[in-house]
């Protein structure tokens, strides 16, 4: 015999008239932005990996003496503070033909250069003698392609010389202390190290996808709740005219399942939609290219499903009260109370977070794991404050807005949570970086650069950089190095200009031919790794504070509707019996504002301990910015609460009216 469910799933879906189509347009509204959101995080996190690996064939991996077929250099300049990654490689005599770098269709001939775009462009806006000069002509520049690039605005230069060179045989390799130097005889181009400059892009990225991923899967999960009263009001009916317990949650199952893979599905196509617009996002060393930020099908496929899966179950695991009392929902008699183990769970799981953040001894992944810990704690304790906030805010009323408000807490504080966790949860983001000062700071040398003397007499380059520097009309100060110095205890040239930016880069290009294969420093190489980090936990923070805003802002406004719509029935009784509409509209107010300020000020100062924690670690202190940029935060998320309010008060008012006409 034919299953009736999936017939009578489709009959009550359409029925249910436009109340029901509009907490379905909601519900599929909520899994569109979580699977948007969704996938442009997974999108930056395996990019940054893609990008990172575009840039490790340039570290050279050394190969057996008797197998090598070329010998490979890694140095990096700087021109207007910016890093200028320089490979310069050589065929070995005598040996087969050695393989084409990424990018590039042959391997370099001696005295050929081949220049990134975004650089070829910037030697032709400067002087050669403060770019250009740097690098042999002889034979023209050729272009690097997209494969050996990890931005269109990184600048890279690969060089062909001889295997006799001073640049190939002077060459030093920094090892783990200097990650910009390498050297070494190859004979391929599979580097497993990838640059300093993207070493630290998915770690960045993975921190602020924590920071985001659960607030994401709370908004989706909530797309299986929305409608939730209506619909239980209505299978409770089916439950009392006879419908099994397994009918009633596969009927549910269906119908959630349907409208988030719906969802889903307008989500992903607004990703593919918007790609081209994300590979103009700066992050790190610039922005993207499309088959970076392009996750493939297998990663769509499982997205959609697994936002599908998670409506389902949503809306499925809400139904227990259905199945075991559908006479209690129906008459509307069984308050959703919550229990005091949440409160146990809530202390269980932060006093973990707490003894192992002081461990210090964590990963990555671990860092991630306390992170989701820590959101998931305040998930599992938000209802029960609502709860108890409901219950405690009824007993001192004197307002009727206030009563009404407290009423709804403790009768719904489920639902109640779920109007105001996204901003709830973006709060912990807002404090952890408004307030955490996690930058490295670094040693700075302002107009200082310096010449390391591996090969040769520091005191003979003192003079050919003098006679240099006057050539090139560069005002500056030579001297021998001392400790004080860029170059620390290494023996070397310090050169002290005066000229400004200008002056810095036509000296450095002046200077480049006295230390083949080691260029000129200034003090941006010794701090490259603490700017990149800086300028990406930078990033990433604003990042993760506009996502975190725009998914509470998703979270509040959709859950919202979709309360009037759930309590229209309770509405328009509270109508009818003279409840004017404006202490309707305040009790909705004070029903979401008593627990925002109450949770979200928890999760804001959580945020802000281990923002401080961090501070302490790296001995740095709270700027006047910062607590300027909390409170602006503070402001950004009570407006977002009071839009989403505003936004369903015309469909409070709509629903209200029309009581007479309601089905209940």
């Amino acid at each position: 015999m034919r299953s009736p469910v999936l017939p009578l799933t489709w009959h009550l879906a359409k029925s249910s008239g436009r109340r029901g189509l509009q907490s379905h347009l909601l519900a599929a509204a909520a899994s569109a932005v979580g699977a948007l959101i969704l996938l442009v995080l997974l999108a930056a996190t395996l990019g940054s990996a893609d990008r990172a690996d575009r840039t490790a064939w340039r570290t050279p991996d050394a190969a057996p003496t008797q197998r090598a077929t070329a010998a490979q250099t890694l140095t990096t300049t700087y021109v207007r503070d910016k890093p200028v990654t320089v490979v310069t490689l050589a065929q070995l005599p005598h040996r087969g033909p050695a393989p084409a770098p990424p990018g590039i269709d042959r391997f370099p001939a001696p005295g050929q250069t081949y220049l990134s775009p975004a650089l070829a462009k910037l030697m032709r806006e400067l002087p050669a003698s403060q770019l250009g000069d740097r690098f042999p002509t002889r034979t023209g520049y050729g272009t690097i392609g997209d494969a050996g690039l990890a931005a269109p605005e990184e600048l890279v230069a690969v060089v062909g010389r001889t295997s006799t060179d001073p640049a190939i045989t002077r060459a030093t390799d920094g090892g783990e202390v200097d990650l910009l130097a390498a050297s070494a005889l190859v004979s391929g181009f599979d580097g497993a190290s990838p640059s300093a400059f993207t070493a630290s892009d998915q770690d960045i990225a993975l921190l602020g996808g924590g920071l985001l991923i659960v607030p994401v899967i709370v908004l989706a999960a909530a797309a299986g709740r929305l409608g939730a009263a209506s619909r239980e009001q209505r299978l409770a009916a089916l439950r009392l005219a006879g419908a099994t317990p397994r009918q009633i949650l596969t009927m549910t199952g269906v119908e959630s399942a349907a409208v988030g893979l719906a969802g889903a599905l307008v989500g992903t196509l607004a990703y593919v939609l918007l790609l081209p617009a994300l590979t103009e996002v700066p992050y790190g060393i610039g922005t993207w290219y499309a088959e970076e930020l392009w996750v493939g099908l297998p990663w769509l496929l499982s997205v959609v499903l697994a936002l599908t899966a998670l409506t389902a179950l949503s809306a499925v695991s809400g139904l227990r009260a259905v199945a075991r009392s559908p006479l209690g929902v129906a008459q509307q008699a069984d308050p959703r109370r919550t229990r005091k183990v949440r409160l146990a769970l809530f202390a269980a799981i932060t006093g973990f977070v707490v003894i192992s953040a002081q461990s210090g001894s964590q990963g990555t992944m671990q860092k991630l794991g306390l992170i989701v810990l820590v959101y998931g704690a305040f998930w599992i304790l938000g209802p029960w404050v609502v709860d108890r906030l409901g219950r405690t805010v009824g007993r001192f009323a004197r307002r009727p807005a206030t009563l009404l408000a407290a009423r709804r807490l403790s009768d719904d504080p489920r639902g109640a949570w779920r109007t105001v966790s996204g901003l709830v949860l973006a709060g912990f983001v807002a404090g952890f970086f408004t307030v955490g000062q996690i930058g490295i700071i670094g040693v700075h040398y302002p107009g200082q650069i310096a010449l390391p003397m591996e090969h040769g007499n520091p005191r003979v380059a003192v003079a050919q950089a003098r006679e240099r520097l006057k050539e090139a009309e560069v005002t500056a100060t030579v001297r021998t190095a001392t400790p004080d110095s860029i170059l620390g205890a290494t023996e070397g040239v310090v050169v002290q200009v005066r000229g400004g930016q200008a002056a810095i880069d036509t000296a450095i290009t002046a200077l480049t031919p006295l230390t083949p294969g080691n260029p000129p420093r200034t003090d941006d190489y010794p701090n490259a790794e603490n700017t990149a980090v800086n300028k990406l936990i930078g990033q990433i923070g604003l990042a993760s504070l506009a996502l975190g805003f725009l998914v509470a802002a998703a979270s509040a406004g959709l859950t919202a509707a979709a309360t009037v719509l759930d309590r229209r029935r309770v509405y328009g009784l509270l109508r009818l019996a003279g409840v004017p509409l404006k202490v309707l509209d305040r009790a909705r107010v004070r029903e979401t504002a008593l627990p925002l300020v109450v949770l979200a000020g928890g999760t804001t100062a959580a945020g802000t301990f281990a923002a401080l924690e961090i501070n302490k670690a790296f001995g740095t202190s709270v700027s006047a910015s910062g607590l300027v940029q909390l409170s602006a935060c503070g402001v950004v998320g009570l407006a977002t609460m009071f839009a989403a309010l505003v936004g369903s008060r015309p469909l409070l008012r709509k629903v209200t009216e029309e009581r007479s006409q309601d089905p209940d």
